[in-house]
């Protein structure tokens, strides 16, 4: 993982999340916050083993439970998108972050990488009758340059 402390949004979203929690009449916990700090110098993409290891290099200690309920929160609070690449492959990001971005995901190898395109902007060219959309997001699936090379090895190799 990769940490852009230079641009750590932290302090903002902190603020909402305190207000988000204010109105649900819910905790704020040092966790909580241990939490949304990690998740804010991952710069990028994380899942919940990536984001046990930061909090453990940042020497916290957070249950496995509070990690998945702070998660949980931070979506219901609409800080951090979640991603179902695939059945099996959760990934979360900040949301300001998703919203600068699209993703190509290889279905056999399950690697996801970013794409950028401004010209990929469904919710500004697109009306949807009786819908107000907040965001959106794009996955292409297919086949990574990597896993088509291997594929094509093992054909030739078959022969």
């Amino acid at each position: 993982m990769k940490t852009n402390v230079h641009h750590n949004p932290f302090n903002r979203l902190r603020d909402k999340f305190n207000a988000y929690l204010e109105e649900k009449g819910l905790r704020r916990t040092t966790e909580r916050y241990a939490i949304l700090e990690c998740i804010c110098l991952t710069g990028g993409h994380f899942d919940v083993e990536s984001l046990l290891q930061i909090i453990a290099e940042n020497h916290f200690r957070v249950s496995r439970a509070s990690i998945y309920n702070t998660l949980e929160l931070l979506k219901d609070a609409g800080l951090i998108i979640r991603h179902q690449f695939t059945s099996q492959l959760v990934r979360y990001e900040l949301k300001g972050a998703a919203l600068t971005h699209h993703h190509v995901v290889c279905y056999y190898c399950g690697s996801v990488s970013e794409i950028r395109n401004e010209k990929v902007n469904i919710t500004a060219d697109y009306r949807i009758p009786k819908f107000t959309p907040e965001y959106h997001t794009l996955y292409i699936y297919g086949m990574c340059s990597k896993c088509k090379f291997r594929l094509k090895k093992s054909q030739k190799e078959k022969k």
